[in-house]
């Protein structure tokens, strides 16, 4: 007698849950090794610094994308830009902290948080250093698409290159360091997108408030330099944000559970079988 399944029954079946594209083994714990990671990370450094610069270098298609983005922030009453730059030009204490927090912040502050996970965190490293590497992936190819003049290079707006008038170490305006990046990278903005990155990874990781908090505030600190610096347009940001969260989504993608979630627990070892008399 053949069984009818009926509505209700289906109804009160659980649905059975996404659980990625990855193989089941592959998304269980395994201790991180620090040689492997370390050769990733130093990998994955080499190819965000070579693809970036491997991208078409076309002023003249960056410089008018980047008028293009001034146009739109206009019309849109998003254009404090300026205002916020030329404040910050006439405090020199302050453009000497947003510049040098602009040169070592975006490498010093993610490499410390992967540690910092590496060593207290590593049921959910795996999950996050996935996010990260997707999430800049992705920016290299908004790069790579969309070249744009930051406001720096486009002075005919008014924009000041707080970099290159107080000689900041690592200024891009430094012909010896301009030669080897990329002067259009500007869309989406990768400070953004890994300070966000670091502030969710702290911010799941941790229940200390005041930890919580400065994590928090540390991408809009990070807003707030790349525009008084005027390296990035607010809708660069826009664009950092929405490359983050694309990574994210790619790492649920690939394991179907949130990068902060632990991973579970590697299968036990089969028993061997008792030899038969």
């Amino acid at each position: 007698m053949t069984a009818t399944v009926t509505r209700a029954d289906a109804e009160q079946a659980p649905a059975r849950r996404f659980r990625g594209l990855w193989p089941d083994r592959l998304l269980r714990h395994r201790v991180p090794r620090w040689w492997e990671e370390l050769a990733l990370i130093g990998i994955g450094y080499y190819l965000y610094r070579e693809a970036r610069n491997l991208v078409p270098n076309q002023p003249i298609l960056a410089h008018r994308n980047g008028r293009s983005v001034q146009w739109l922030q206009d019309r849109l009453h998003l254009n404090f830009e300026l205002s916020v730059n030329h404040f910050v030009d006439r405090n020199e204490w302050l453009a000497q902290i947003m510049d040098y927090y602009y040169a070592t912040m975006h490498f010093v502050v993610t490499i410390v948080v992967l540690v910092w996970l590496y060593l207290a965190r590593p049921r959910v490293y795996r999950g996050l250093r996935t996010a990260l590497f997707a999430t800049t992936l992705i920016g290299l190819a908004g790069f790579y698409l969309y070249p744009l003049a930051p406001p720096r290079l486009l002075p005919q707006y008014g924009y000041i290159d707080t970099l290159a008038r107080y000689h900041t170490w690592g200024s891009l305006a430094d012909p010896n360091v301009a030669e080897h990046t990329n002067q259009f990278a500007a869309m989406p903005s990768l400070h953004i997108a890994w300070a966000t990155w670091c502030a969710i990874a702290i911010f799941y990781c941790t229940r200390t408030w005041w930890i919580r908090t400065l994590a928090l505030a540390y991408p809009v600190g990070t807003l707030m330099v790349i525009v008084g610096t005027a390296n990035h347009f607010i809708i660069d940001a826009a664009g950092g944000l929405a490359v983050v969260a694309a990574g994210f989504g790619v790492q649920w993608l690939m394991s179907g559970r949130a990068a902060h979630v632990p991973a579970p627990e590697p299968m036990p070892e089969p028993q061997s079988r008792a030899a038969q008399p």
